[in-house]
């Protein structure tokens, strides 16, 4: 295990260094590999021997609740980690960065404040890293053209950051990252300053952004679950340090590993196998799983034409879908939710008694 040492450095003019490994970068190298990261505070375990694998060109979200570890990667992945414990090894594009400074990396950062210069024009703002690395200034004009029209800001050169948007200052910081053509993009929260509309917009942005720079590595820190579902390629979702689940937002979602992830990633009805399943289902009687059931996966029946009976406790409405507690006799302390588009199937109603009807392939067994 090698012992890394990343104190944050200043900007200098250099360009990234490069090992023995330089250009290795193929389909077959990773974007980024970690090997046995582990970070302390104190006493306090921070990450607690991490190893994770990004594929070249992948959109990764991080996804977690605060103190999971989640920012701490993404400071070790960019250089910016002091710590009493520090050990582990980085390599970016094939070559070993884990005594590299930051400024030596060649990485892309976005962060949630964008830390735009307010004193200097979106121009100058995208240009400061080309600048910094003492790129002819010949080349910088084209350069900053071509990524402010790759966020679609090509007339907002002589723009100072105040008079944009939100959403345009966010545009002006992912150019100023992308201009220095990084080997990887690292993102910190950067949609959570947005509103939820502009939020949405802006998501849907950087996802197309991604599929014009198929060959860019992206790691996304969030806590929203949305960002995750609609950007990832794949999600990490961490738990206190270590990897609760790797994998699409679709198995997270569809196929969780526990409790944890099942909720996180969604509304969940967790319930005992002895509810789930019929009497002579051998699922019946498994003791140390619970069965999950999503919202969307229970429809609403009149009384005795579905497996599982109760009574409605209310219905809430979000537009276009209904969202629906009810308290089933075998389980009268902790309602089931059922969600279920408005206008479809019988009108549910407070105080009524139903049944609860679903596929046996909805249901999906995991751990507590």
């Amino acid at each position: 295990m090698n012992t890394a040492s990343l104190a944050p450095a200043g900007m200098a003019r250099a360009q990234p260094e490069v090992s023995g490994m330089a250009g290795m970068e193929t389909a077959g190298v990773a974007g980024v590999q970690i090997d046995h990261l582990s970070v302390r505070f104190g006493t306090r375990t921070v990450l607690d021997d991490l190893s994770l694998t990004i594929r070249r060109g992948e959109l990764l979200t991080v996804l977690g609740r605060s103190g999971c570890g989640k920012t701490t990667l993404l400071r070790f992945i960019a250089g910016f980690i002091e710590a009493d414990g520090l050990s582990g090894s980085l390599s970016v594009a094939g070559r070993d960065l884990t005594h590299v400074p930051p400024h030596r990396r060649n990485l892309g950062l976005l962060f949630q404040s964008y830390a735009l210069f307010p004193h200097l024009s979106v121009f100058e703002n995208v240009a400061f890293g080309l600048k910094a690395r003492g790129v002819p200034s010949r080349d910088i004009a084209r350069r900053v053209a071509d990524s402010l029209k790759l966020v679609q800001l090509g007339d907002s050169g002589h723009v100072m950051p105040a008079q944009l948007s939100g959403g345009m200052q966010q545009r002006v910081a992912l150019a100023r990252a992308l201009v220095i053509e990084p080997d990887v993009l690292l993102l910190d929260e950067p949609l959570s300053a947005l509103d939820a509309n502009l939020r949405a917009s802006v998501r849907s942005e950087l996802k197309a952004l991604h599929e014009r720079l198929p060959d860019l590595t992206i790691v996304c820190v969030t806590h929203d679950q949305d960002d995750a579902l609609v950007l990832s390629d794949r999600t990490l979702l961490m738990r206190d340090g270590r990897i609760a689940q790797l994998g699409t937002p679709q198995e997270l979602y569809d196929a969780p590993a526990d409790a944890y992830v099942a909720r996180y990633l969604g509304a969940a009805n967790l319930l005992p196998p002895s509810i789930a399943f019929p009497v002579g289902d051998p699922r019946h009687d498994v003791r140390d799983k619970l069965a999950c059931l999503r919202p969307e996966s229970l429809r609403i029946a009149p009384l005795g034409e579905g497996s599982l009976h109760g009574t409605i406790e209310s219905v809430e409405w979000y537009g276009s879908v209904l969202s629906v507690p009810v308290l089933l006799d075998a389980m009268p302390n902790e309602p089931v939710l059922v969600t279920m588009p408005r206008g479809h199937g019988m009108t549910p109603q407070k105080g009524m008694r139903v049944s609860l009807r679903y596929e046996a392939d909805d249901v999906v067994l995991i751990n507590p």
